[in-house]
């Protein structure tokens, strides 16, 4: 079983309510081999919402309390990325997930790059919250271009 971003499977989720659809892998979720899951719903924030990016690090940087996800607005959202990364971590440990195919660039979803933290349109390397916390409890995270 794997876990795949919500938008990677037509679901207009992202924080400009669109989605990025997948066909291969919106294929695995017919198959019953997929669960989707929206990190950033499940931790309450709206679709659509405003971007938000890490700012002093890294997804593992905000697991250890060094590093906050921040909205352009201004607005800390990092309790709210965090609890959804922590129910996204529930659902994927329910299903006995292994793996995980997440939405690159994303602040919760990245698995190789993230945005720069100051809005810039520049991506960095670095992991989102999601996929960090994911890969800490052994599962294997991958994004739609691997």
């Amino acid at each position: 079983m794997k876990v795949i971003s919500a938008c990677l499977i037509g679901c207009e989720c992202r924080y400009d309510q669109k989605s990025c659809l997948d066909s291969e892998l919106e294929q695995l979720l017919r198959e019953g081999k997929a669960i989707p899951v929206c990190p950033e719903q499940l931790g309450g924030l709206p679709t659509p919402r405003p971007p938000a990016e890490i700012v002093g690090g890294d997804g593992y940087d905000v697991l250890d309390g060094r590093a906050k996800i921040i909205d352009n607005t201004g607005r800390d959202v990092t309790a709210e990325f965090l609890a959804g990364a922590q129910q996204a971590l529930r659902l994927a440990t329910t299903v006995g997930a292994t793996s995980a195919i997440l939405k690159e660039n994303s602040p919760s979803c990245g698995s190789s790059f993230v945005y720069d933290g100051q809005f810039s349109g520049k991506k960095v390397s670095g992991i989102g919250l999601t996929a960090a916390l994911f890969r800490r409890n052994g599962i294997e995270v991958q994004s739609e271009r691997d």
